[in-house]
């Protein structure tokens, strides 16, 4: 396996750990030299590469070396190469160094991955240590919305909610929809969905896949809360709910808002941020409209608000 816990090598392991630490405390030399260590008892290690990647590209961004920098390119793909998949998140970091189009830097394996393990503590994170409100901002902006459109609706027959993990936006919804279906691709993040009592469905799955599986014009509601952080281009999901959405049926997600330009930005923080254009174009693209469009900080970072918005978008109803 390309990203198992253990080498199969104690020392290796040892090393390993020792280059994590180094490296946490800000010694990337150190760590760059204990990686190489544990890869030369344990060559096919993918989890040491991406260290001795992540060490390298830290002493480029100090140095400005192109040594490092390509020492750095160079780990990074014999990790990819061990983790085809990556579910190691390489091409994130190879994106970071320039060397992968950003769009296409977060895949679905690595996002799998990164959930699974984070499934039972992710709500006393999200909700405690981050400040997310995401649920509650957009059922708010649904209300709103109501009152300042008299023919909105206010409760929904049949909701999708796109990344449901452990079922936040399913408990915000609750009296607002009739049947609810959600998909994740964290098998964990749906087990504590399933829990809720609150879905007739759950499938694990990628949300454009889910989107084009579902019956054409099946939705009067499709939510997103915190999901479009992790895709790239939108348009094949803005695609997807246009297909499922009856006419008048409305879209609520929330996006990341980039510091400059209005298109695709991967951030700092391994996470998409996405300018007006590309959502206008996307939802134009897609045949759907833009009711609401809001700020919103919906979760925090370092003590700080997120910039974000929260985006309304609706089937347009078919002329008589």
């Amino acid at each position: 396996m390309s990203h198992q816990r253990s080498s199969g090598n104690l020392l290796a392991d040892r090393r390993y750990a020792y280059a994590e630490a180094c490296l946490a405390e800000g010694h990337a030399a150190g760590a760059a030299e204990m990686a190489e260590q544990a890869l030369e008892m344990s060559s096919d290690y993918a989890p040491a590469w991406v260290l001795l990647g992540r060490a390298r590209a830290a002493t480029f961004a100090m140095s400005g070396a192109e040594a490092e920098r390509a020492a750095a390119l160079e780990a990074f793909g014999r990790a990819l190469a061990l983790d085809p998949d990556d579910v190691l998140g390489s091409r994130l970091h190879l994106a970071g160094l320039g060397a992968v189009e950003a769009a296409t830097a977060i895949g679905p394996a690595y996002v799998r991955a990164l959930f699974e393990g984070y499934a039972l503590r992710f709500e006393r994170h999200l909700v405690d240590e981050l400040g997310y409100r995401g649920p509650q901002m957009m059922v708010e902006a649904l209300d709103a919305l109501s009152l300042a459109l008299p023919d909105a609706p206010r409760h929904f027959p049949h909701a999708l909610d796109l990344g449901c993990g452990t079922g936040l936006m399913g408990r915000a919804l609750a009296g607002r929809v009739g049947v609810l279906a959600g998909c994740d691709l964290s098998p964990a993040m749906l087990a504590q969905a399933c829990r809720t009592g609150l879905y007739a469905r759950l499938a694990e799955a990628d949300l454009v896949a889910f989107l084009a599986a579902e019956p054409s014009d099946s939705a009067d509601l499709v939510t997103a809360a915190d999901v479009f952080i992790y895709l790239g281009d939108l348009a094949p999901a803005l695609r997807g709910i246009a297909h499922v959405l009856a006419p008048g049926g409305l879209a609520i997600l929330t996006v990341q808002s980039p510091e400059a330009g209005e298109g695709i930005v991967l951030g700092d923080d391994g996470r998409y941020a996405h300018g007006d254009a590309h959502l206008d174009d996307g939802a134009e693209a897609a045949g759907l409209a833009v009711v609401a469009l809001q700020q919103a900080g919906i979760r925090r970072q370092k003590k700080i608000n997120v910039p974000g918005r929260i985006l309304i978008l609706q089937r347009p109803c078919k002329k008589a």
